[in-house]
């Protein structure tokens, strides 16, 4: 698989210019990611008859999104950035798209940093809204995994998010060393995997809110098994034991709360 093991050598990560800037297919791959969760959404409202408009999906989406990407940015400085202290004395600079003068747009995103912040619009948007809103976190637990295999994918093409050193056939040489290709590991675990299982099980949910539930154990439990394939963030290496990565310390987290959600939502229903 010699073109394969060299593919980074023969692959340019911007896939074009306008004018001075470079439009790189990791954002492309993101817009992707979007539209595919949107119009995914929009499949699963009409084939279950969930009873959303076209207008309360689209409202929703631009919510969560400014939610997200303030939410990734903000967590990555806060849980991987070795700068912290500087962005907390400069806190403009966190979304500062240019370095020297040139456009290099805004690097370094945290999925768990994008939780918090999807959270937080989600909260916002019922406060506004008043739908309901576990109903629609279930559609936002189907619809997130389709988006988050192109996402992944994007890490691929962006050459970003190294795998460990490794030595089996299909690996990818970074400079020079041959690793795993784990984004593209995490885009069928954390992705196609995790969208299997909730589609397989979404007619036999119990309750509302079970799917959003549900979604973040699978996906922690996802993301925790990666990780053994993944390249620690180099500016922290391991966290725990000389084994844990910061991704699947968050992940843990992220598991224990999944399932005291799904415990106290089950009870809530039960009550009502």
């Amino acid at each position: 698989m010699p073109f394969w093991n060299h593919i980074y050598a023969h692959f340019d990560p911007v896939a074009f210019k306008l004018g001075p800037v470079a439009v790189h297919w990791y954002g492309l791959m993101y817009m992707l990611a979007l539209l595919g969760a949107l119009y995914a959404a929009k499949f699963f409202v009409k084939k279950d008859a969930l009873g959303f408009s076209n207008q309360i999906l689209e409202s929703y989406f631009i919510w969560i999104e400014i939610g997200i990407v303030l939410g990734a940015r903000i967590g990555y400085i806060l849980f991987y950035d070795p700068h912290l202290d500087y962005y907390l004395a400069h806190p403009w600079q966190m979304f500062n798209p240019f370095m020297d003068g040139t456009f290099v747009g805004i690097r370094g995103m945290s999925y768990h940093g994008a939780i918090v912040g999807f959270l937080l619009g989600t909260w916002f948007f019922y406060l506004k809204y008043k739908v309901n809103i576990w109903r629609l976190l279930d559609l936002v637990a189907l619809s997130v995994p389709v988006g988050y295999i192109f996402g992944r994918i994007g890490n691929f093409l962006n050459q970003e998010l190294f795998g460990r050193v490794t030595d089996v056939p299909w690996g990818i040489y970074v400079d020079g060393v041959l690793r795993h290709p784990s984004q593209l590991y995490e885009a069928l675990l954390e992705g196609l995997a995790v969208f299997l299982l909730l589609y397989l099980y979404r007619s036999s949910k119990k309750f509302d809110g079970e799917l959003i539930a549900l979604y973040g154990l699978f996906y922690s439990l996802a993301r925790f098994t990666a990780e053994f394939w993944r390249e620690p963030d180099f500016q922290i290496g391991f966290v725990y034991g000389g084994w844990m990565s910061k991704g699947q310390a968050l992940s843990l987290v992220m598991a224990v709360a999944s399932l005291v959600l799904y415990g106290v939502i089950k009870r809530r229903m039960k009550r009502g």
